[in-house]
């Protein structure tokens, strides 16, 4: 059986739907069999992210109407080919969504795939609470600022409180994803640090995205920036991707100095 991997955060502009959309990549590229869902009912981008967008004719909603089957509705991806897409509606309401019929979705994903992301909406409305109900894990992105973090930890409590897991006296695994670090900002002190931000959700890091401008380009023309090789932010999420398998890799040390970047001492666990 497969892994449901939610990713979400308090907030919207965080860049949820960029590291989903990263990291399914990065980890269908690891050899895995992987499919990325959009639950932003309404307000779908994951599919212009990884530049999929022409080629939808069914969505998520369509699937669970039943006027579709999975495998009509499912994308293949254009270069990562043991990845697969399921858009969002772009013209329901996220009130739409029916729990037992997200159930049978995310259930029969399961017995074909290796992990299941699922780019949950901002906001802790009905479209987040079916998005992190059956979540085996959950990833939390939060940029390096008191709201976006006051924010990621409102949805840590909800997850501890409404996931089925939580139900049944279990717990979700979760994992803290800052981006948009900007170190000389940090040393400032004008920014959140690293530390800062896990201090106050006291959840274990899987990574740091650096702030960086190449990422709106890539985001514009529909190619994730974990497809570049010489990219910093490309190498963090490639590194998230291995830590999610189960990896143990260094992290970038994001520190300005002299403009280079080495490894810092201590590994992810």
């Amino acid at each position: 059986m497969g892994t449901i991997i939610t990713v979400t955060s308090g907030k919207g502009g965080v860049g949820k739907s960029t590291t989903t959309a990263n990291l399914a990549v990065g980890i269908a590229k690891l050899g895995k069999k992987v499919v990325a869902i959009d639950f932003d009912i309404g307000l779908r981008n994951l599919d212009m992210i990884l530049g999929l967008e022409n080629r939808i004719v069914y969505d998520v909603v369509d699937v669970m109407e039943e006027r579709c089957n999975l495998s009509q509705a499912l994308i293949n991806d254009k270069k990562a080919k043991s990845l697969y897409f399921l858009p969002a509606s772009q013209t329901n309401d996220k009130d739409i969504l029916d729990r037992e019929k997200v159930r049978k979705l995310l259930l029969d994903l399961k017995k074909d795939f290796d992990f299941i992301f699922i780019d949950s909406p901002a906001g802790i409305e009905s479209g987040f609470e079916h998005s992190i109900f059956l979540a085996d894990r959950a990833l939390i992105v939060s940029t390096p600022d008191v709201s976006s973090v006051r924010d990621a930890d409102r949805v840590i409590g909800i997850i501890d409180a409404k996931s089925e897991k939580a139900k049944n006296g279990e717990e979700v695994e979760k994992h803290v994803i800052i981006n948009r670090l900007k170190p000389e900002m940090v040393e400032s002190g004008s920014m959140l640090s690293t530390q800062d931000v896990l201090d106050i959700l006291a959840l274990p890091l899987i990574g740091v995205i650096p702030d960086d401008e190449d990422i709106i380009g890539s985001t514009n023309t529909g190619d994730p920036i974990i497809n570049k090789e010489k990219s910093l932010s490309a190498e963090a999420y490639r590194r998230v991707a291995k830590r999610i398998l189960g990896e143990e890799v260094e992290f970038l040390d994001l520190k300005a100095k002299k403009g280079f970047f080495g490894a810092i001492k201590g590994m992810f666990k």
